[in-house]
């Protein structure tokens, strides 16, 4: 891509309304822009990211056996009346009325639709354990949406959920799901905590938010600083190793603030190990058995022949949320270095251009076909800008290679540089083997 005919709305202005550093960087950025008060279009670097943070979400779904469907953003208000929190939820919820006058909402999640799209379809126990997931639009009608795409009305998740004959059953999903999350973060470069966490509106007796942390964050964590020595790829995928996972990480105390007793954690904790800092949460599961089969109705044959309640848990990842998070967590010194997993290009072609001289440009453009040969995502800088201006450009869109062509630059070698390291010589192909490792 050559940076001239992409569209990136870069400013140099520090936005006014924008507070926190995620919020900050993506207006001035060019990765979104806002609609409306917390609502956001989502420019093509952001959605660029974002789709890249979608695709190791769904790629880690898949492997623990979740299937993906997708469900639609507009609901009937009846499945939410029936298992009763069309009322209770509260005025988050966008309610509307189409032409014939039938209540709808605007999902905020998906509990019922899935609900009663799985006992429309499954009634025996044989055709159990189920994971399903989607990703896709929600809207929460936020009273006051702040942090740009971290606190705002839409925005875009991955939500799943199981089902399952029995407690047992359904917390050995809950366990995948566990499992699931710390690898999808780990791809993400990002270090998220699971800590034990109130279930909120969702329901349910067993849940985990998963927290980075952050001084943006809105939670306030309490953590014994042993859980960050706790390596999550050390787990093999079977339910024993699972269960000893999720045992290894709950033993250890570390909560969200609803869940937060000083006596408690002065006691668990001992004084040189306690942590009190606040993160984001980047996920949250929870287990919730017939919460909502019980009012909705949802039975299985079981392996008698008896109707029984399925078990149901509920999953969700904040991809979009994720964009905001790892900028948080990523930014230094007005530098922002995205994780090679999401970065919107793996390397950008700096020459030095000028109207009277065309040299290092069509060098540059010579590297630029020959990386687009080896598959390397290539943003070429080919605009007339003095190199300082450059510079300070590419550290704000954060590509965290960079091939820099100017005077050092001679026959096959050229200056390459990773973002906040020192620059090196090297030859195209060497260049090539950095890129593809």
């Amino acid at each position: 891509m050559y940076l001239s005919k992409f569209f990136i709305p870069i400013t140099k202005d520090l936005p006014t309304e924008a507070k926190i550093k995620s919020h900050q960087l993506m207006l001035r950025a060019g990765m979104i822009k806002q609609s409306s008060a917390g609502i956001y279009s989502w420019l093509p670097l952001g959605f660029k990211v974002m789709k890249k943070i979608e695709q190791i979400v769904r790629e880690e779904q898949n492997f623990i056996g979740a299937h993906e469907m997708l469900m639609p953003t507009i609901q009937s208000s009846e499945i939410w009346k029936e298992s009763g929190r069309f009322d209770d939820y509260g005025e988050e919820m966008l309610r509307i009325k189409d032409r014939q006058g039938r209540e709808m909402l605007y999902g905020p999640t998906n509990e019922e639709l899935i609900t009663d799209v799985f006992r429309s379809s499954v009634k025996s126990y044989k055709s159990l354990p189920q994971l399903l997931y989607h990703i896709q639009w929600k809207f929460r009608d936020e009273i006051r949406p702040r942090f740009g795409v971290m606190r705002c009305k839409e925005f875009y998740m991955k939500d799943a959920y199981s089902f399952d004959l029995s407690d047992e059953e359904a917390k050995k999903s809950y366990n995948k799901m566990f499992y699931s999350y710390l690898k999808t973060f780990n791809r993400l470069d990002l270090k998220a905590i699971p800590m034990v966490a109130d279930t909120g509106p969702i329901g349910g007796d067993l849940s985990h938010e998963f927290v980075i942390l952050a001084e943006s964050g809105e939670s306030k964590i309490y953590a014994d600083k042993k859980i960050f020595e706790i390596d999550p790829t050390q787990y093999n995928f079977d339910d024993s190793s699972l269960q000893k996972m999720r045992e290894d990480f709950t033993k250890i105390y570390a909560v969200t603030d609803e869940k937060y007793k000083k006596d408690n954690f002065n006691k668990l904790v001992k004084k040189e190990n306690q942590i009190i800092t606040k993160g984001i949460e980047v996920g949250h599961i929870f287990y919730f058995g017939n919460k909502y089969s019980k009012p909705m109705n949802c039975l299985i044959d079981d392996k008698d022949g008896k109707k029984t309640l399925v078990k149901m848990g509920s999953y969700g990842i904040g991809v979009s949320r994720l964009v905001g998070a790892i900028i948080e967590a990523k930014y230094n010194n007005e530098i922002m270095k995205w994780p090679k997993s999401i970065s919107p290009f793996d390397v950008v072609i700096i020459p030095k251009v000028s109207k009277n001289n065309n040299e290092n440009l069509e060098k540059a453009e010579k590297v630029y076909i020959q990386l687009k040969k080896q598959n390397i995502d290539v943003l070429l800088d080919d605009v007339d800008e003095n190199m300082s201006n450059k510079f300070k450009k590419h550290d704000l869109i954060g590509v965290p290679y960079q091939i820099i062509i100017g005077a050092k630059s001679e026959g096959d070698n050229f200056e390459f540089k990773e973002l906040n390291s020192k620059s090196e010589i090297l030859s195209l192909e060497k260049i090539k083997l950095k890129l593809n490792r």
